[in-house]
């Protein structure tokens, strides 16, 4: 289900390559620097997503899970877990359900 990056992302990576290859070397970076599993990893990176409320990023998260065979039903945890940390009346935890959700649909119909 791999997508390509979004347009924003796209535009950087072409026209700064030098700045795009140092901010993906960072990722690795990060991801090595500390005891985190692969699977942990990528549920922070949600949960990250969600508290900052990007849809974009917690669109890309939710797919990269995916693809990295993380479940449904441990993505749409994450949203849940934002509940009583982030707060149900700010809607964020809501809306990064639906946004998971957005990503659990297309995944599903692209499968057939």
């Amino acid at each position: 289900m791999r997508e390509k990056p979004p347009a924003g992302a796209t535009r950087i990576a072409t026209r700064y390559p030098d700045i795009w290859a140092a901010y993906q070397q960072l990722g690795a970076a990060s991801a090595k620097a500390g005891p985190l599993d692969a699977r942990t990893i990528r549920l922070v990176k949600l949960a990250m997503a969600v508290a900052g409320q990007s849809e974009g990023a917690v669109h890309s998260h939710t797919r990269r899970g995916l693809d990295e065979g993380l479940s449904p039903e441990e993505l749409l945890h994450v949203s849940l877990l934002a509940i009583p940390s982030i707060g149900l009346a700010k809607a964020v935890a809501v809306a990064a359900m639906t946004w998971i959700e957005d990503i659990l649909r297309a995944h599903k119909h692209a499968e057939g």
